[in-house]
């Protein structure tokens, strides 16, 4: 990959992290779809990860990748699970979601496949992606422009 590319990365993982903070909270307070479990524990993990990777911009932090991919990791594995249960993969019995909203609901439903959980997934697979190549270019000495 083109090394100007690269030096952005970091900032290709913060606009990701803001969009789906941003989707979220417009599906849940504008559109009215009440998150289920699995989308409140998904929201744990994507918050905070639009502070940290600000500020980790803001700091220059070298090794910034420390904290965002854990986060992004364990909401990767979340919304993997998500989909395996909203695309009916895994049978209704192994869900966690058993009181509320069920973690199955299919509020939004794109082409057939796009739905709250695949775009969540997407998200959480871009940032821990960006973070992944900025970790072997930080071993390479590249630093955040």
């Amino acid at each position: 990959m083109h090394k100007k590319i690269r030096n952005y990365v970091v900032y290709l993982a913060w606009i990701q992290s803001v969009i789906a903070t941003a989707g979220s909270l417009f599906l849940s307070e504008i559109m009215n779809f009440p998150p289920c479990k699995l989308c409140w524990y998904q929201r744990i993990a994507m918050y905070p990860l639009t502070i940290l990777i600000a500020v980790g911009i803001i700091r220059k932090e070298r090794k910034l990748y420390w904290y965002v991919l854990p986060f992004s990791v364990i909401g990767l594995g979340i919304a993997f699970y998500h989909n395996l249960l909203n695309y009916h993969l895994l049978p209704d019995s192994v869900s966690s979601c058993t009181a509320g909203v069920s973690c199955a609901t299919d509020y939004f439903n794109l082409l057939g496949f796009i739905t709250i959980p695949f775009l969540s997934f997407v998200a959480f697979l871009v940032i821990s992606i960006c973070m992944i190549i900025f970790w072997q270019d930080n071993r390479k000495n590249v630093s955040i422009n």
